[in-house]
């Protein structure tokens, strides 16, 4: 069957890493998604390296199932492309600065006259109002604004550079995806389109969860290694005797029983579960000095049987060999333009009905000028 979001059809002009994201999710679900792009100012994620076969791997995983359309959107007669176009499209995802979309002459007011069951989603660091509105910045400027990395990582060395990108995917990327198919929703309901705000650092505030839970309302504004979760308790990574690491995170009592008795130290079963720093700083050097005595894999032999929240830090080649991934298909061959298939990450979202599969890596700049322009109605 064709995937859930078959009958959506999305222009999408956003580059780089948030916006293509949140589009990759939508074309893999089904959604006809249509990348307007400039053909004179490429697309990071075009030319950034490693190339496989001379394309970037980036730009073929983020634009995979995906139409192009080359535009100079700053040349007039584009803009009423564009415009011709837009009465045969339910979504419009942008990721300029404010502003911008509306000196191209594309903004939401002038897209909604064409097509008033219009949805608009627009992707921003800072949203669409507020003094920081039309600042630049990066992922890790807005977790760091949201208070995200003043809670991570250590007190001698500071927050570190994670290896994903937190508030473009889960902020920018996920987010979007929420709030088009809730807008989606609603206008099936209403009839009506309407303008969506997604602003990565707002995304990445509200994904403090727990700890922003407990500044606001309990009045205790955490730092990095005081918190249960953050490395103020046992919870955490151990360097093993190969100098690989192990994850640790039995909170609950069976498991941390488990991982005392595994250690042999099953004495120290009651540190674990307390609340005691003192205790929690005795249990985690114990923990040190124990796990520093083996290698990963013996760790992982030793752990293989026993349900005890351990596991070992994978690199991204080790997890996509690893046997759980790979019963869940979340490595796939995907089609390049010659046909031959490159391998890339699946999609994470499992249908029991209309499963989830791209159809063709990214494209070249421009390869569906031809079809989608000589469909519009002569001048």
């Amino acid at each position: 069957m064709p995937g859930p979001l078959s009958t959506l059809k999305i222009l999408d002009f956003t580059t780089l890493l948030p916006g293509p994201y949140a589009t990759m999710m939508l074309a893999d679900m089904g959604a006809d998604v249509l990348r307007v792009e400039s053909p004179t100012r490429v697309d990071l994620t075009r030319v950034m390296p490693p190339h496989d076969q001379g394309v970037a791997t980036a730009h073929s995983y983020l634009n995979r199932g995906k139409r192009s359309l080359a535009l100079d959107l700053k040349q007039p007669d584009n803009v009423e492309a564009v415009k011709a176009l837009v009465p045969k499209f339910d979504i419009v995802i942008e990721q300029f600065r404010p502003g911008v979309m509306d000196r191209l002459g594309l903004g939401y007011e002038t897209l909604r006259a064409i097509n008033p069951r219009l949805i608009y989603c627009s992707i921003t660091g800072y949203g669409q109002t507020g003094p920081y509105r039309n600042r630049a910045g990066h992922d890790i400027n807005y977790l760091s604004l949201a208070g995200v990395s003043g809670h991570g990582g250590r007190q001698d060395s500071g927050p570190p550079p994670l290896g994903i990108q937190v508030a473009d995917v889960a902020g920018g990327s996920h987010h979007a995806v929420m709030g088009i198919l809730a807008a989606v929703i609603h206008r099936q309901q209403t009839g009506e389109g309407q303008f969506i705000d997604i602003s990565m650092t707002d995304a990445a505030f509200a994904l403090n969860a727990m700890a922003g839970a407990a500044c606001l309302a309990g009045h205790r504004d955490p730092a990095a290694e005081t918190e249960m979760l953050n490395g103020g308790s046992f919870y955490d990574y151990y360097r093993t005797a190969d100098d690989r690491w192990l994850s640790i995170g039995s909170l609950e009592p069976p498991f941390m029983k488990q991982l005392c008795e595994i250690i042999g130290q099953p004495e120290l079963v009651s540190y674990g579960l307390s609340q005691n720093p003192e205790h929690q700083r005795k249990l985690k050097q114990a923990l040190r000095d124990r796990i520093g005595q083996r290698t990963l894999s013996e760790w992982q032999s030793i752990f293989a049987e026993v349900d005890a929240c351990v596991e070992p830090v994978l690199s991204i080649r080790e997890a996509s060999e690893h046997p759980q991934l790979q019963a869940r298909h979340m490595v796939i061959e995907v089609p390049r333009e010659r046909g031959e298939p490159q391998r890339q990450i699946g999609f994470p979202i499992k249908f029991e009905k209309t499963a989830c599969q791209a159809a063709y890596a990214g494209k070249a700049v421009g390869a569906d000028n031809e079809a989608v322009l000589g469909s519009l109605p002569a001048k």
